[in-house]
């Protein structure tokens, strides 16, 4: 097939039934850029080549290869970007607070990169047995010994100095904003409910977060959506339930988000069928 003719992107999601996983994402990306963007799960991935540079909590990046761990703490923007013309391969979990929980979020903003081998041989090991029904065993096994490595790593590091998240306002336009995911709000209905200034309430937040009200309010139905496909919800039904006003606007922002759109999201890998039974 001609260089012309190859997909640029290649990407595989899906959710095995292992207990802490919500979701595994396999991409190659030649030519993309995320967004500013929150998860309201732990990020844990891991190169199979190609470079990576990427901002979280305003603070720049990169890893290369394949040695490097990444682990990104929910509810801290972070972006993510090409470096080469090659790009980057990699395979990402993204782990519920059973594994990480919460609170230690702030213990990985200022190390985000983990030179860690054996780590990043046992998350190998653990992709390899999700991708293959019957080895749920192996698969829970593997991910116990990957939390107890990355608490250990965790504890080593020194938490993020408070105040970051004060900021009464941005703390409760936050919650308003989670609260309000699928029918959204208007900045002046903001403003009036938390009895602010319709700018002033902006420069909070984004101060305090590192993004927008309106584009964190994107992320989080980006991060909504993404579940609903994963449940087998198709496209058209999840647009107007995570409160995209259309298909073709899920489409625009998760393209941009996720680097595919939501037809073409949901792809596990040959021979997995979404089961572990033997």
């Amino acid at each position: 097939m001609a260089t012309a003719d190859r997909p640029r992107t290649s990407v595989s999601a899906w959710r095995p039934p292992v207990p802490g996983i919500a979701e595994v994402f396999h991409a190659h990306f030649t030519d993309h850029a995320y967004p500013a963007h929150t998860h309201d799960t732990w990020d844990l991935m891991i190169l199979d080549g190609g470079t990576v540079d990427f901002a979280l909590d305003r603070r720049r990046h990169g890893a290369t290869g394949t040695t490097a761990v990444l682990l990104l703490p929910p509810g801290v923007p972070h972006d993510g970007r090409t470096v080469t013309p090659s790009g980057f391969r990699k395979r990402n979990l993204y782990l519920d607070d059973t594994v990480l929980p919460e609170r230690l979020a702030g213990r990985a903003v200022e190390a985000p990169v983990l030179d860690d081998g054996p780590l990043r041989r046992r998350i190998h090991q653990l992709h390899a047995a999700l991708a293959h029904p019957g080895d749920g065993l192996e698969a829970e096994s593997r991910l116990a010994f990957i939390r107890e490595r990355l608490h250990t790593h965790l504890a080593a590091l020194r938490p993020r100095a408070p105040g970051r998240e004060a900021g009464r306002l941005a703390a409760e336009l936050r919650e308003l904003l989670d609260s309000r995911i699928r029918t959204g709000i208007s900045l002046r209905e903001a403003a009036s409910t938390l009895h602010a200034h319709p700018t002033h309430l902006i420069r909070c937040f984004t101060r305090a977060y590192g993004l927008p009200p309106h584009t964190y309010l994107t992320g989080r139905r980006i991060g909504r959506a993404r579940r609903l496909l994963l449940d087998g919800h198709r496209p058209a039904e999840v647009a107007t339930t995570v409160g995209f006003h259309d298909q073709s606007h899920l489409t625009r922002h998760f393209t941009r988000h996720v680097g595919t759109t939501p037809a073409r999201y949901l792809r596990p890998p040959a021979g997995f069928d979404g089961g572990f039974g033997g």
